[in-house]
């Protein structure tokens, strides 16, 4: 029986925007608070770009994993690792998802030049900047000669990107930088996304290594690695008490982010008892996927009554 044909949401890998959402609507929040002002326009334009970014890099990811090899000798693919699977059943794909990457890369990049239209001159290379190295991210993270996610470097990309960047591009859209309220929320959401990356990498551990490619997962073992797994998490929840209870005046709203994390020993318990057996992580994955998702609908709805206590 033939396979359906995968529409452009799906090779974009749409499920997984929730990644760029949160901190785009956290940066946005807490730009706000911070000021006391609003631009429904720079909000607008930077979800386009953040999101023209993150489908760039999904279709990237896809492209390359599938071209360098990890991605045919993945045994173990499943909802939340090891890429969609979509260029081993239809390789006629690759030039429509070659344009696709590309297309969104130049999205972004005109969504980024209007925002300078409504932005300060003086936060004009802060924006350039931050566009010019998420495109870097979105297409080396996988690809050669860089292949960062093959070097041991991807971990600390994906952080970077979905953590401290997504935030910071979020306040210049709002004419805000470096304001104690946004450097004390950059790392929440970056360690979201990082901790699904993390349970991948154990998932995917035994392709990853045959194809070459050497996270930190792969370069320490699951033993070992999977301890990183919930060092992720705790980092998380300290940020998330910190910014709650100590910067942000009022903040304490921001707790019931911490609610998921209720289904966090169950999920750690998994993780450490089967930390080398695939299929059994694969429960667990679907746990943490829960977790992030939980947290990061809460993160914002919770900056939504932090401002409205304002």
């Amino acid at each position: 029986m033939a396979q359906t044909r995968p529409g452009l949401f799906a090779l974009m890998r749409a499920p997984f925007f929730s990644s760029i959402l949160a901190p785009l609507f956290a940066g946005t929040l807490l730009a706000v608070i911070a000021t006391g002002r609003f631009s429904p326009v720079g909000f607008a334009v930077v979800l386009v770009m953040g999101l023209a970014l993150h489908a760039a890099t999904n279709v990237y990811n896809d492209i390359f994993d599938t071209l360098q090899g990890t991605d045919r000798i993945n045994l173990h693919r499943n909802d939340f690792s090891g890429g969609s699977g979509f260029l081993l059943e239809h390789p006629h794909l690759l030039p429509g998802m070659y344009r696709i990457a590309r297309v969104s890369l130049i999205v972004a990049a005109g969504a980024a030049m209007l925002l300078l239209f409504f932005t300060r001159h003086t936060l004009w290379p802060w924006l350039a900047g931050l566009y010019l190295l998420a495109a870097f991210f979105s297409k080396y993270y996988t690809a050669a000669p860089v292949k960062l996610a093959y070097r041991g470097l991807g971990e600390l990309a994906v952080w970077f990107a979905f953590g401290p960047m997504a935030i910071l591009v979020a306040a210049v859209s709002q004419n805000t930088l470096f304001h104690p309220f946004i450097i004390a929320a950059m790392p929440i959401t970056g360690l979201s996304t990082s901790s699904i990356l993390w349970m991948g990498q154990l998932i995917d551990l035994q392709a990853d290594s045959s194809s070459g490619k050497r996270g930190l997962v792969a370069r320490t073992g699951s033993r070992l690695g999977r301890w990183g797994f919930l060092v992720i998490h705790l980092l998380l929840i300290a940020n998330l008490i910190v910014l709650a209870l100590i910067v942000l005046p009022q903040g304490w709203p921001l707790l019931a982010a911490l609610l998921p994390y209720l289904l966090l020993p169950r999920t750690w318990k998994q993780v450490l008892r089967y930390h080398d057996q695939p299929g059994e992580l694969k429960a667990a994955a679907g746990w943490n996927v829960q977790i992030h998702l939980g947290m990061t609908v809460l993160l914002v709805l919770g900056l939504c009554a932090v401002l409205l206590l304002h």
